[in-house]
């Protein structure tokens, strides 16, 4: 008769933090879900559309990228041309959507590709002219 009332003490007790843990799951999902609303909230305030936020989050990691390759790329085949004119127009169109206070760290990198893609616009039309 003990081992079946150890036993059932045993078993009461697993009930017990099972659902004591499926309740801190419960929980943490909410918070979770509560998070997520309030920044979603927050850039909507700011006057920011989600999909143009997220697309400039996918443009400053594209940037970092770029400014790299073009700090360690002087000389750049016309095909490399063309994907960096391409790569630096899609973060310029989701730089500007987004408000400059935003983005005031990533201005050097900015003005850098900017630069940079003067340089061979001006270069190609040059070349296209002659």
């Amino acid at each position: 008769m003990t081992k079946t009332l150890v036993y059932y003490k045993c078993t009461n007790e697993l009930r017990e933090c099972k659902s004591s843990m499926l309740y801190v799951i419960y929980i943490l999902i909410l918070i979770i879900f509560a998070l997520v609303g309030y920044a979603i909230l927050q850039i909507r305030l700011f006057g920011i559309n989600v999909k143009d936020f997220w697309s400039f989050i996918q443009a400053d990691q594209t940037l970092d990228r770029l400014y790299d390759y073009s700090k360690r790329y002087e000389y750049l085949t016309p095909q490399q041309q063309i994907l960096y004119l391409k790569e630096a127009e899609t973060i310029f169109e989701a730089f500007d959507k987004m408000p400059r206070e935003l983005w005031e760290e990533e201005n050097d990198k900015y003005e850098f590709i900017l630069e940079r893609y003067k340089e061979i616009k001006l270069n190609r039309w040059s070349e296209n002219k002659t």
